[in-house]
């Protein structure tokens, strides 16, 4: 199948999203002399159905997406797919359009969605008398060179944003280049079939032969030029992969970044959890104070209203007390009027009882103080007065009382006396006397 001018259909997807083994292929070299053209074989598994931009391409290895081709021919559509010899194709490249260096290359077959359905094992493009030792590449090699592909292509997928537009700059590079290319084929082909020409009439077309030589030449400093055009662009992208490994270090500082904001992140959530529970804590503490405060002023006012009452019921005692304490002095006057009375009805004067009272002799004779002989009615007075020594007084409210008249009123008070409460009447032992106090006490709380 010869190669058409439009570019095939490639995309920026990764290795890693490939398919290596829908297609297989065979009969491989390990290496294919230069100049001459290079067959591809290749066999289609059962599950896999070709389309009709499908495409097979030379990469260079270490490629990364399927923009990074060297050269490709497009595939044949089987008439029966389901016949065993559609599965076996084939696809020819010519030597114009193969590499020149000794680089490892291989073939990858790519579907029309720009995705690689299969790939080869690397090959070389060298002479075989190169060298006079014959280089054994090993299935361990190969394996190396696998894992390698798989480091470059675990690499890419970290850079797949930041090489897409200079891989697409590299893919329109390659594509003028492989123009102009085409371009140098076609005259060298026209070159070719004059010269072919000029041998039959070498003498008719002498002239013309001058011309072509000169063209010739042209076409050969066109060459140059496009091989120092070649050489630069070889140098831009080497340039151009300085700059992708300067991203690739790029990101891996963004990632570890990220990694650490993320933990930071982490961090800070952790703290504003505590501290929402801390909160919460807090907003419980406060609603219980409150419900405290609300007991406390409901407790304080309860005892505002109880000192009120005992306050009140203070000022009544008060009342209370100055009544009794009037009543009482009331009393005392009555007492003393009732004492005047009763010591009037006994003929003595109450004014003059502390100078009246006699003193004993060793004796017993009496005598009054103004006296020598003593007093001549002192018998008289013994026997119709009562002595001041026979007056007695009451052990619960001190009164006075002669023995000749209150003698049985005195014994009954002396024998069972008794407390009365100035406030509720009520009546104590005289052996009660501390819990007489304590009731009086009370009424005064």
């Amino acid at each position: 199948m010869e190669e058409t001018i439009g570019e095939p259909p490639t995309s920026a997807v990764l290795l890693d999203h490939c398919h290596f083994s829908q297609v297989i292929f065979n009969s491989v070299e390990k290496f294919y002399v230069p100049g001459g053209d290079v067959t591809c074989y290749y066999t289609l598994t059962q599950h896999f159905i070709p389309r009709r931009k499908d495409w097979i391409g030379i990469f260079r290895v270490g490629w990364k997406t399927t923009r990074e081709y060297y050269t490709f021919m497009w595939v044949t559509l089987p008439t029966d797919l389901n016949s065993e010899a559609a599965k076996q194709q084939e696809v020819q490249f010519k030597a114009y359009y193969l590499p020149k260096d000794d680089e490892y290359y291989q073939f990858c077959y790519v579907d029309q969605d720009g995705v690689v359905r299969g790939a080869s094992i690397p090959f070389q493009f060298r002479p075989e008398n190169e060298e006079d030792i014959l280089v054994v590449t090993t299935q361990g090699e190969v394996e190396e060179i696998e894992q390698h592909n798989k480091e470059l292509r675990k690499e890419n997928k970290e850079l797949k944003d930041s090489c897409v537009s200079l891989q697409k700059q590299n893919s329109d590079l390659q594509a003028e280049l492989q123009k102009k290319q085409e371009e140098l084929e076609t005259l060298k082909s026209i070159s070719k079939k004059l010269e072919e020409t000029m041998k039959e009439q070498k003498d008719s077309w002498k002239t013309e032969l001058l011309q072509l030589k000169e063209q010739s030449q042209k076409m050969s400093s066109e060459n140059e030029r496009m091989g120092v055009r070649v050489d630069q662009l070889q140098a831009q992208l080497s340039t151009q992969e300085k700059e992708m490994e300067k991203l690739v270090q790029r990101v891996q500082e963004k990632t570890e970044q990220v990694e650490q904001l993320k933990k930071e992140n982490g961090q800070l959530f952790l703290n504003l959890t505590e501290q929402r529970a801390h909160q919460k804590t807090l907003e419980q503490t406060v609603e219980e104070m409150k419900q405290q405060r609300t007991t406390a002023a409901k407790k304080q006012q309860e005892l505002t209203d109880q000192n009120f009452d005992l306050s009140k019921k203070l000022s009544e005692n008060k009342i209370i007390y100055s009544t009794l304490q009037k009543e009482k002095e009331r009393m005392e006057k009555e007492n003393d009027r009732e004492n005047s009375r009763l010591l009037s009805y006994m003929g003595l004067d109450h004014d003059s009882l502390p100078y009246q009272v006699p003193t004993s002799n060793p004796g017993g004779a009496r005598r009054s103080p103004g006296l020598v002989y003593g007093n001549p009615y002192s018998g008289i007075q013994e026997s119709s007065a009562p002595s001041l020594l026979s007056i007695k007084k009451c052990p619960t409210c001190k009164s006075d009382f002669g023995d000749d008249i209150f003698n049985h009123t005195l014994e009954q008070d002396v024998q069972s006396p008794s407390l009365n409460c100035p406030i509720c009447d009520k009546y104590f032992p005289a052996k009660e006397k501390q819990i007489f106090e304590d009731h009086v006490f009370c009424h005064t709380l």
